[in-house]
């Protein structure tokens, strides 16, 4: 006989604990990374929720596996039939009889105990055990930009403790300064989706503490993970340079493993929190149309167009009504399943206005350029911000920031991506951004070299619905174009910006190197310089007193006779070493246009024409030497 299948039903919780790689729990090692990830973002929120700078601290001590056994009471189990063991010993991984492929995996997952703190705006005490112990229960189910993605957040967190540790979750959060502290001791049903509540009380608020702090031990892996935690903490103080974050390890192995690191803040300047706003008409689905609809069931439908959804006029309102046949005073509750089939329809038909972008709070130019100067410390850097555009009835933002050089920054192209402030790390390959910046920007038209420069693409795109692909939900899709042709346009801008910069540089670069090269031509230039003139001082003095001369004219012996300069010369007032220095002086006073272009004016000026002593030029063969402000004729036996 052939057993029926049995229906069988599922609550979220149950769900999401067999489905775990959904929410970012693929392994130990990624759920140790997500469940940080989770908890420092919550923290954030909380923080700027009521408009304080943030102050997050991270605190992750290993446990051991021998610790663990203390700690979870299986240390007190006593053998007693040793057959039904696969092992002799409680510590396998050390046997021979261990699988060698398991051993390296075993030795490197071990258990964590995780905590973080911050000053953000506290849990009301009846909420905490809903707000981790109900999972789809929380305040971001609204139309604005959110760092959440399925309003799971630390509810995952405590899934992934009760599958791994069986250990509870302990939260301590106070709303104020002289309220008192709530302590929480929860698990969860993953059954019925309920929280089981260990411990809730008040305690008294000593510290005069705002904030929370929560505390679970869950399986993990640090060593793999290790640098995706740092890299998602460095990006993170990037793209929020107006918090303070501090990560600690505590090794249970090595204490040379042991670290603190502390992110500084860098600005005071918070964005301004996004605003709440209504459903914009084109991104609804049939279902949102009809709740939305319902909840003012006893109005009329012009009205409720025009209150329950942003960018309608009681104007389009009335003509939206109109074109379904229907009168201005027709009431909600009288609407058909037809009626919502044709309203749905038309929305996606008619020309809307664009939604507000006041429900997105991007970064901003200023603390996109302070957070890549302060963590990388670049060569330069550029930055740009794009007016908000839409796609499908979401308003988005994109900014850029390009920066060349810095510290701990490898050679070629290294791409950052940020969604609603929050890095992504994992799955780059398809990502639109990563798409756009190696294969849509032509690098060397800007002056930089994609191979040998250290390049940093740093892209945040804010939104009230991120289109992200795949189940991780880590990179970013662009189904119709309209989110590429924003980031290129966005990066292209930073380019521009520092194409303009490279060209400057390079100029005061050659600048530089023609006056080292002027500078290194001083020495041989002012030894045959006195060398001449020294020669020429010479051969004048031997033409007066020669016998021919006796018989020139009194306008020859004047211009044999020695000038200013060469008397000058004569009385050692000009030497080799004063040409040197007069000429050190001269290039130190080049400014960039005598240096890079050379004389302007050079054809329009007459110059003076100079001769070293009388001469017949059209019998004797001279040598002539040009400058922009004379010309030299000597003849050339003089130089012989």
């Amino acid at each position: 006989m052939v057993q029926r299948p049995k229906l069988q039903f599922k609550s979220p919780a149950e769900f999401f604990a067999n489905n775990k790689a959904i929410a970012g729990f693929d392994n130990p090692g990624k759920s140790l990374y997500t469940s940080i990830r989770e908890l420092v973002e919550n923290s954030l929120d909380a923080s700027e929720s009521i408009g304080k700078l943030p102050e997050v601290s991270v605190a992750i001590k290993e446990v051991d596996k021998a610790n663990f056994r203390l700690v979870s009471g299986f240390d007190k189990v006593v053998r007693k039939h040793e057959e039904i063991y696969k092992y002799k010993t409680s510590n396998p991984v050390e046997e021979e009889t261990y699988p060698a492929k398991n051993k390296e995996k075993d030795k490197k997952t071990l258990y964590y105990q995780l905590t973080v703190r911050d000053n953000g705006c506290g849990m009301p005490h009846e909420d905490i055990p809903n707000m981790f112990g109900r999972v789809l229960s929380g305040t971001k189910y609204c139309v604005r930009q959110n760092r959440g993605r399925f309003g799971l957040g630390a509810k995952m967190v405590l899934i992934w403790s009760k599958m791994s540790t069986s250990q509870p979750i302990c939260i301590l959060s106070s709303t104020g300064e002289n309220e008192p502290v709530s302590k929480c001791v929860l698990d969860i049903n993953i059954v019925q989706n309920v929280p089981n509540i260990l411990v809730h009380e008040k305690l008294e608020n000593q510290a005069a503490w705002r904030g929370s702090e929560i505390t679970v031990l869950i399986e993990g892996s640090w060593t793999p993970y290790r640098s995706k935690v740092l890299a998602y903490m460095r990006q993170l103080a990037v793209i929020t340079p107006y918090a303070e974050f501090t990560l600690s390890f505590d090794s249970a192995c090595d204490e040379k493993k042991s670290f603190t690191v502390r992110y500084a803040r860098r600005t005071d300047y918070m964005p301004p929190p996004p605003l709440e706003v209504k459903h914009h008409p084109s991104s609804i689905n049939l279902i949102i149309l009809k709740q939305l609809l319902e909840q003012v069931s006893n109005s009329t439908l012009v009205k409720a167009l025009r209150t329950q959804f942003s960018s309608i006029s009681s104007d389009l309102a009335s003509k939206i009504i109109s074109e379904l046949g229907l009168d201005s005073h027709f009431q909600v509750s009288s609407l058909t399943k037809e009626h919502y089939l044709q309203l749905h329809s038309l929305f996606k038909e008619v020309k809307f206005p664009d939604p507000s972008p006041e429900c997105l709070s991007p970064a901003g130019e200023y603390n996109l350029r302070l957070g890549v100067i302060k963590e990388l410390k670049p060569d330069m850097v550029a930055t740009s911000s794009e007016p908000a555009d839409v796609v499908g009835g979401h308003p988005f933002i994109v900014e850029a920031a390009v920066s060349l050089g810095g510290r701990s920054v490898e050679t070629g192209v290294n791409i950052y991506r940020f969604a609603n402030r929050i890095p992504l790390l994992f799955e780059p390959g398809s990502d639109i951004i990563r798409v756009v910046a190696l294969n849509q920007i032509k690098w060397n038209l800007y002056k930089i070299n994609p191979n040998s420069d250290k390049v940093g693409v740093f892209v945040s795109l804010v939104s009230t619905k991120i289109p992200f692909k795949g189940t991780g939900k880590e990179y970013i899709g662009d189904d119709d174009g309209r989110i590429g042709s924003v980031v290129k346009r966005a990066i292209q801008q930073c380019c521009a910006q520092l194409r303009t910069k490279i060209t400057r540089r390079l100029l005061t670069m050659e600048k530089q190197n023609r006056k080292t090269a002027l500078s290194e031509n001083i020495p041989p230039v002012s030894k045959a310089l006195f060398s001449i003139l020294n020669k020429i001082t010479e051969v004048k003095e031997q033409a007066l007193s020669a016998t021919w001369c006796v018989s020139c004219s009194d306008e020859a012996k004047t211009r044999l006779a020695p000038s200013d300069l060469l008397k000058r010369v004569s009385r050692e007032e000009i030497t080799e070493k004063t040409l040197k220095r007069r000429l050190a002086e001269y290039v130190s006073k080049l400014e960039a246009s005598d240096l890079l272009e050379g004389p302007q004016e050079e054809a329009q000026q007459e110059r003076l024409k100079l001769y070293v002593a009388y001469f017949d030029l059209g019998r004797e063969p001279m040598l002539e030497m040009q400058s922009d402000k004379f010309i030299f004729y000597a003849p050339k036996w003089l130089f012989s």
